[in-house]
């Protein structure tokens, strides 16, 4: 939809959102909505610089900002969370505030609920379970839920979505991506940030959390995730009771997890939970890279045993083997002290728009780790480290994608939690053997064969696109023309350094073949892995020995001298 054809089927809700904006002191973002007499973001109009943001009288505190989310209601709500977990995007003072937002809201009728029941599974509640508890047992903004019990015996949560919730939140959404477009066009903030691409990020989202059915997917990939660990429990999905707008769960109980009183009195190890409430996140992220991206006190349930229950599966992050990498790649270089290798891994996953000044970024990063000179991650203080590559981050305008800021974020949740229930816990400790395996992976056989056969696609391409460059060439020597002077004497160094360069460019092809065969054979063979340092070992020797070929051949052209 057009942002034209948008605003004038939202209309009153522009109106709203920019009168609540106002009464909150956020009138420079009111301006964008075209509300006022003055629009802040109009070039050439005073209110606000291009290139700086809101007005200095328009600037409100943190709180205003949370107080004007919860008025907005369930999509302003929900914005308010995703931005609360991103430190590389808003300064601290923000993020603990918005942190502060509850999804909560006034509970639905339970007519309307009953009325969703009936429309999606086609019977009355006491047809389908043998009870059903009409006080909710929590409403929140986009659902409600309520406990019941099946047939069989086994207690479950109905999850409802609000009727009508869709709508508002597709209105919301739309509005939020047509002022994002706005103000990228006028400020330029908003344009290095990628303004449009945060609110289609957020769309998505917010979308997602919409779709029980993708919950429920969710959550039976956790279970088989941790199919073979049985202090971790994940609720089952009842598929009978469950479709887009209802979804049921085996119901989870036990202690909070930030219940230190209850936890002594169970008998709980505090010191061996809070690891393993980290090892639980790491091998989500690390291992499975498919990870619970909101894991707060009240989506973990603490049984006397010790053993932990997980709930509410919404929101969730995925690791791609790039991401994998380039996380590889910050923690290595943070332990040793590279900022090069820091500011490349960073500069290779922003997805920001604006152009980096590297030397800037290099020498903040430079400065960054001398303050800590650490000689391994079990020295990390890794909330304070992290909260201060974020300030390097927004001080350089460079935004993580979603799922590195969910990393980063779920990573600082677990150990602050960890350090309420042991206050000698050290993240670094447990994320180390993680970072060690990810740097080993980076030299294993079948990540060189990916990385050489990515670079073998690109020279492909780039052979392929040669005759149409040289082509052009020609069209240019043709028209304008093209003068080449050229001495004899200068022809025997020329054809030399082609020699040479056609020498180098087959033993890397024979070199990325190899490497490709060796790490496909690993990769696809069962029978060829416990070979995998041998292969590896052999086809590097072979590598070395053209190398050094190369050298010998390089060097008796040079002592020959040009004839």
């Amino acid at each position: 939809m057009s942002p034209g054809r948008a605003d004038s089927g939202h209309a009153a809700r522009y109106r709203q959102i920019s009168a609540t904006l106002r009464r909150h002191s956020l009138g420079f973002f009111a301006g964008l909505i075209g509300a006022g007499r003055l629009n802040p973001f109009r070039r050439g109009q005073s209110g606000a610089g291009q290139d700086s943001g809101p007005a200095a009288d328009a600037v409100a505190p943190p709180e205003h900002v949370r107080l004007a989310l919860e008025e907005l209601g369930p999509t302003f709500i929900k914005l308010g969370q995703v931005l609360s977990t991103r430190s590389d995007l808003l300064p601290q003072a923000y993020v603990d505030e918005l942190a502060k937002l509850q999804d909560a809201a006034p509970p639905v009728a339970i007519e309307q609920i009953r009325e969703v029941i009936r429309q999606e599974l086609g019977a009355e509640p006491e047809e389908l379970f043998r009870s059903f508890e009409d006080r909710p047992l929590a409403s929140a903004s986009i659902g409600q839920a309520h406990t019941a019990t099946l047939h069989d015996g086994t207690e479950v949560v109905v999850k409802v979505r609000r009727p009508g919730a869709v709508a508002q939140v597709q209105q919301d959404l739309e509005i939020l991506q047509n002022l994002a477009i706005r103000a990228s066009r006028v400020w330029d903030l908003a344009r290095d940030y990628d303004a449009p691409g945060l609110a289609d990020e957020f769309a998505q989202t917010i979308r997602a959390e919409l779709d029980y059915l993708q919950e429920g997917r969710n959550a039976e990939r956790f279970a088989e995730d941790f199919e073979f660990e049985p202090d971790v429990q994940i609720p089952r999905v009842f598929w009978d009771f469950t479709t887009s707008r209802v979804l049921t769960l085996e119901r989870m109980s036990g202690a909070n997890v930030g219940d230190a009183a209850a936890l002594d009195a169970a008998g709980v190890d505090r010191k061996a939970l809070a690891r393993r409430g980290a090892d639980i996140v790491l091998k989500m992220t690390f291992e499975d890279r498919f990870f619970h991206a909101d894991l707060h006190p009240g989506n973990l349930f603490i049984h006397d045993d010790g053993s932990i229950a997980l709930i509410d599966f919404g929101m969730v992050g995925e690791v791609g083997e790039e991401l994998r990498g380039h996380l590889s790649n910050v923690f290595i270089g943070i332990v040793r002290g590279n900022a090069d290798l820091v500011a490349k891994a960073l500069m290779g996953i922003s997805v920001g728009s604006v152009p980096v000044d590297r030397d800037a970024l290099r020498a903040d990063l430079t400065a960054f780790l001398a303050r800590y000179r650490l000689h391994s991650l079990r020295e990390t203080p890794f909330a304070r480290m992290i909260a201060e590559l974020f300030v390097i981050l927004r001080d350089n305008r460079l935004r993580l994608p979603r799922e590195m800021a969910l990393i980063f974020k779920s990573l600082v949740m677990i150990e602050g939690l960890a350090v309420r229930l042991d206050p000698d816990f050290r993240l670094g400790e447990a994320l180390e053997p993680y970072a060690q395996r990810l740097a080993r992976e980076r030299l294993s056989a079948s990540v060189l064969a990916r990385r050489i056969a990515r670079a073998s696609s690109d020279l492909g391409e780039l052979a392929l696109e040669f005759p149409g460059v040289l082509r052009r060439v020609v069209d240019v020597a043709d028209t304008s023309g093209i003068q080449v002077h050229l001495r004899a004497a200068e022809l025997e160094p020329l054809m030399g350094r082609a020699e040479r360069i056609g020498n180098r460019l087959v033993a890397g092809m024979i070199s990325a073949a190899l490497i490709t065969g060796v790490g496909n054979v690993v990769t696809r063979e069962r029978r060829w892995r416990s070979w995998e340092g041998a292969m590896l070992g052999t086809g590097l020797g072979v590598i070395g020995t053209l190398g050094a070929y190369l050298a010998w051949t390089a060097g008796r052209h040079r002592r020959r001298g040009p004839r």
